[in-house]
């Protein structure tokens, strides 16, 4: 850590339970920062080792008592700064050397500005796919989201310490992570606060995700909240996860949805297999590309899908649709299990897979019945893949073609439980105001 001759201008606040492993890279980095800090590391109790390592980086560390979440943590570590400015990081994010620097130059350019937030970067420190594709996802919804922010985010996020004393900081029933920055960010959007979103402030996140991870998050801890301080507020601004587009896709994932059914049942359960096909296709290849690298057991979970899909085309008599899908599991073993260092056998087995992947969606196209309720799922499919090519040619320039085509399903998912997520928020609101 720099050594502090005076006191500094702005002051790292890092919530922490059990960060121990993440901490010792995160602090690290902050530790390379070309300007003066002083770093409150707020122990919420945790049972490693968090103190000490935060100590060894000499981070000043102060405990909850027990766990009683990052908003309280917060504002703990808050109370004790007395910087203009406090910056807000989560305990797996690293800063770049700059990262404080640009953000006091924005502070000095602009003296009516109140708060501001950055990003994650495109180079994701765990490098899963899942990982891989909800941290892009983010840094792609905050690249291109408006300058003028109509909310506050804590992952990346600095405030004057007057300001946030004015408004008491983060809201502390929120007794887990959830949206208790994008509540802040609320209320100081209507009492007039100008808040910035800086693309260019940007931060990398080392968290790696699961998948129970990401869906529980997005629904019980973002999703729900969100949606019912949304109709608290009555503000559905058009930016971030809730703009326009956003909407619009969440409405048409329902109505493929519904065709899907509706096709399952007029034209009988074969309509669904094909498709099931295609997804093991989209999501086998590179599960298995990014996981059986480190986790050769990761094989049971394509094992357990191959299974079930041809499971389904023995009880449904679509003997077809089986060897196909085990055609394709023999070919994931063979690219993605033993070419891991000879680039001449990847490139081969890969066009091999590219091959087997064309042909297989022409034989899927051509055995779906000839029926008004496909072409429509089709419509409905292609206008979501549109709405959101952005975001695609965005996965596909950074990590390559089979990631945004592997993204497709998830991002299908994402919107799904999105209105999921609003229909069970906007429940909860409802039943608790009567």
């Amino acid at each position: 850590m720099p050594v502090k001759c005076a006191p500094p201008a702005i002051t790292v606040i890092i919530p922490a339970h059990n960060a121990a492993h993440y901490l010792r890279t995160s602090l690290a980095r902050l530790a390379m920062s070309s300007e003066p800090f002083r770093c409150i590391v707020v122990d919420d109790g945790s049972t490693d080792d968090t103190r000490e390592v935060a100590s060894s980086f000499g981070a000043d560390v102060v405990e909850t008592g027990g766990r009683k979440g990052p908003a309280y943590a917060r504002n703990m570590g808050a109370r004790l700064a007395e910087s203009e400015f406090l910056f807000f990081i989560d305990a797996d994010v690293c800063v770049c050397p700059h990262t404080l620097s640009r953000i006091l130059s924005n502070f000095a350019q602009d003296p009516k500005l109140d708060a501001l937030m950055g990003s994650y970067d495109d180079s994701p420190g765990s490098k899963d796919f899942l990982s891989q594709y909800r941290n892009l996802m983010h840094c792609f919804v905050h690249q291109t989201g408006r300058r003028e922010a109509f909310t506050f985010w804590s992952g990346c996020g600095a405030i004057r310490r007057r300001v946030f004393s004015e408004h008491s900081g983060f809201d502390e029933s929120y007794g887990r992570p959830a949206i208790e920055d994008i509540e802040l960010g609320y209320r100081m959007a209507k009492a007039g606060h100008k808040m910035i979103l800086d693309a260019g402030l940007q931060v990398k996140h080392l968290k790696a995700w699961s998948f129970l991870g990401l869906v529980k998050t997005d629904i019980l801890d973002r999703g729900v909240p969100w949606t019912e301080l949304i109709l608290r507020d009555k503000a559905l601004p058009n930016d971030l996860n809730i703009q326009l587009s956003q909407r619009v896709s969440v409405a048409l994932v329902w109505l493929l949805i519904a065709i899907s059914f509706a096709g399952a049942i007029v034209t009988g359960a074969a309509f669904v297999l094909p498709l099931l096909a295609l997804l093991f296709l989209m999501l086998g290849a590179f599960e298995a590309e990014t996981t059986w690298r480190h986790n050769p057991n990761a094989m049971i979970g394509i094992v357990g899908l191959v299974s079930v899909i041809t499971g389904l085309a023995w009880w449904t008599k679509e003997y077809w649709l089986a060897p196909p899908v085990l055609l394709a599991y023999v070919l994931l073993l063979l690219r993605h299990r033993y070419t891991f260092n000879n680039v001449r056998r990847r490139r081969f087995t890969g066009l091999l897979c590219g091959v087997y992947l064309l042909f297989t969606t022409l034989f899927v196209l051509t055995y779906l019945p000839r029926h008004p309720l496909v072409f429509c799922l089709f419509l409905v499919l292609t206008l979501i893949v549109v709405l959101n090519n952005g975001f695609y040619v965005f996965l596909a320039s950074r990590t390559g073609k089979l990631l945004a085509l592997a993204g497709i399903p998830f991002h299908l998912l994402f919107h799904f439980y999105n209105g999921l997520s609003f229909l069970i928020g906007s429940l909860r609101y409802y039943l608790r105001k009567d």
